[in-house]
């Protein structure tokens, strides 16, 4: 499989936007790695994930903005000189969605906004590649989730995303822009936050095993996902910025799907002690439940040649690793 080109990114200017998150940092790393200049904007809404110790070990190379996307003139003056923007913040929560919905479509609509009008005014041909999400789709009709799955989100984050998502690609339709968007499924890895179960089931168990606490999954944890390790993510956003057939263009990622209990029992390889809990449904959260959901990623395999390579037992052993040697 073809890598993104070192060459191609060595003094690229790129803006890293919600930079000092999970996997927005991983980014940024790769970035400094490849020879590219690097500028980070970054919120830092407590909560979000966004955390100044993921950047450790760049000094003053990457430059950090501590700003909000929804500053209209901070916003046109940090993307002028841009060549390519990863448009990465964002709220991820679904229950937070549920509770605080206005926030929410603040900072996953209203703000996304604000950068596109920012971009169109002060730079239209800089490259803009949006990070959307599966929760778009909803509960699935059909699996594996396609492109052309109807969008019926179940949460008010799924509909901002959306909304998010679809103003990068109508931006494309009618001013021109090169802007792109990559919807990521489950992710983990070095760098993320395991400690909130708001920020997803893989990284709470993730956490939980960390700290020797028991797991506990509904009835045999029988139901189907896919899951990312955040370096074929990262992998992912260099190819979209870089290649012209990702403009205008929406992709899956996604990877062969695993069911919750194989996803444990894989951790229990790599973590020693690992408790294991299997408990019967909750009626209100079997209410909610939404089965198999994965996604069908052979448009993007297609367009520009990215497949999820990295197995799941090795990138668990390199986030335990991490997480070991970093500490929380």
């Amino acid at each position: 499989m073809t890598e993104p080109e070192g060459a191609h990114w060595r003094g690229m200017r790129t803006l890293v936007t919600g930079g000092l998150g999970f996997v927005g940092s991983n980014l940024v790393h790769r970035l400094h790695a490849l020879g590219a200049t690097v500028m980070v904007v970054d919120a830092l809404i407590p909560g979000h994930g966004g955390n100044r110790a993921n950047l450790d070990g760049l000094g003053d190379d990457v430059e950090v903005i501590i700003g909000d996307l929804r500053d209209r003139e901070l916003m046109e003056n940090l993307v002028a000189t841009q060549d390519v923007i990863f448009n990465l913040a964002g709220q991820i929560s679904h229950e937070d969605s549920m509770r605080d919905p206005f926030t929410d479509l603040e900072h996953n609509t209203r703000a996304p906004l604000t950068l596109l009008e920012a971009c169109r005014t002060a730079n239209p041909n800089v490259r803009v590649v949006f990070t959307g999400t599966r929760q778009q789709y909803g509960r699935p009709q059909y699996v594996p989730v396609d492109e052309r799955h109807p969008m019926r989100p179940v949460d008010v984050n799924g509909v901002n995303k959306w909304a998010g998502e679809y103003y990068h690609l109508l931006y494309h339709d009618v001013y021109g822009m090169r802007t792109c968007s990559l919807r990521l499924t489950n992710c983990y890895g070095p760098r993320q936050v395991t400690d909130r179960q708001t920020q997803g089931a893989f990284p709470f168990f993730i956490g939980r095993a960390l700290a020797g606490q028991p797991i506990t999954l509904y009835d045999e944890g029988q139901f189907k996902r896919d899951i990312n390790f955040v370096d074929d993510v990262v992998e992912a956003l260099l190819l979209a910025g870089e290649n012209d057939a990702a403009i205008g263009e929406a992709f899956n990622l996604g990877s062969p799907p695993i069911t919750l209990r194989e996803f444990v029992e894989t951790l229990g390889e790599v973590v020693d002690d690992l408790d294991v809990h299997y408990i019967p449904y909750p009626p209100q959260r079997k209410r909610i439940e939404i089965g198999d959901t994965y996604c069908e990623y052979g448009k993007i395999s297609r367009t520009l040649n990215w497949l999820p390579r990295t197995n799941l037992r090795d990138g668990l052993r390199q986030t335990i690793a991490w997480h070991h040697a970093h500490g929380s």
